[in-house]
């Protein structure tokens, strides 16, 4: 039977979970999500089909529905694609955490001048993870401006959700593991958060998270038909990921996704089929102890 979205608090209960931990979801100025949702109802052309957006509501109906959901703890990210925006969105995704308490004090940063300075005060004002999106950033996180960035967070033991995947469209000299492998050779104790484990990249990313210990993946549209179509996974690489038990994290891209919020559950749930391994022990680690153990309390 598939799984609804109101059959979500049955399932983390099932586990015997109190709810689930979200580490990749997106709570942005309204101005600017309208933009993001433009940008995938044009995205047809570059994917081949089309992204309708499943959670186009205002920003008070989202945090209902994650609290609907059971969805106990989840993140503001935000990511800019130009100098000048790094700031003003970490000072909203800051301002939401302090009006919710179950938002995880969110920032993001950006190659620019003065961005070691921005990311310090997120860090004072009590950020406890950030997001950078080279993709659409256009910026090769090797820069020398972010190496002292780099340093500081890896420093901190801040976890960094990272989407340098090249999917959902590649952008050569930008995207790629070997972006993320240079940063890593520098600073290896950094805790980078892959996005999407890394898609299409998948095997490439799970060699980083085996070489360096505090490499995490996390899942978010992986398994899905929506992305099996775009970007399938290797089953060979079932067994990589259950021998990385305590480096994968849920994500959904929670609000941007274009299924009900349940299908990705459903999902992690039936690779079971595959890899016994990857079993509710597996979703008990991905879906509660795996995120808390990075953000805390």
């Amino acid at each position: 039977m598939m799984l609804t979205d109101n059959d979500v608090p049955a399932w983390w209960r099932r586990l015997g979970l109190p709810g689930l931990i979200d580490l990749h979801t997106h709570f942005l100025p309204e101005r600017m999500l309208r933009r993001v949702w433009a940008h995938f109802d044009e995205i047809k052309p570059l994917i081949g089909h089309e992204w309708p957006i499943q959670y186009r509501d205002d920003q008070q109906s989202r945090l209902a529905t994650m609290r609907r959901l059971g969805v106990r703890r989840f993140t503001a990210l935000s990511y800019a694609h130009r100098p000048g925006m790094a700031a003003s969105l970490t000072d909203f995704s800051l301002g939401l955490a302090a009006e919710n308490a179950d938002c995880v004090p969110s920032a993001t940063f950006y190659p620019e001048e003065g961005v070691l300075e921005q990311v310090q005060s997120a860090l004072d004002r009590g950020a406890r993870v950030f997001k950078i999106h080279a993709q659409i950033g256009a910026f090769d996180l090797r820069e020398p401006l972010l190496d002292p960035v780099w340093g500081l967070l890896a420093d901190a033991g801040i976890p960094v959700v990272i989407h340098v995947g090249s999917g959902p469209v590649s952008r050569p000299g930008i995207t790629g593991p070997d972006k993320l492998a240079g940063v890593l050779a520098r600073h290896p104790l950094l805790t980078a958060v892959v996005a999407h484990l890394g898609a299409p990249e998948y095997g490439e990313f799970l060699d980083l998270a085996e070489r360096y210990p505090w490499v995490h993946l996390d899942t978010t549209m992986a398994f899905t038909d929506f992305f099996e179509r775009l970007a399938p996974f290797d089953p060979a690489l079932l067994s990589r990921l259950a021998d990385l038990p305590d480096r994968v994290v849920l994500g959904t891209d929670f609000p941007n996704i274009p299924y009900p919020y349940a299908h990705q559950l459903e999902s992690l749930e039936r690779l079971r089929d595959r890899e016994p391994r990857l079993d509710d022990d597996w979703l008990r680690a991905v879906c509660w102890y795996n995120g808390l153990r990075l953000i805390g309390e």
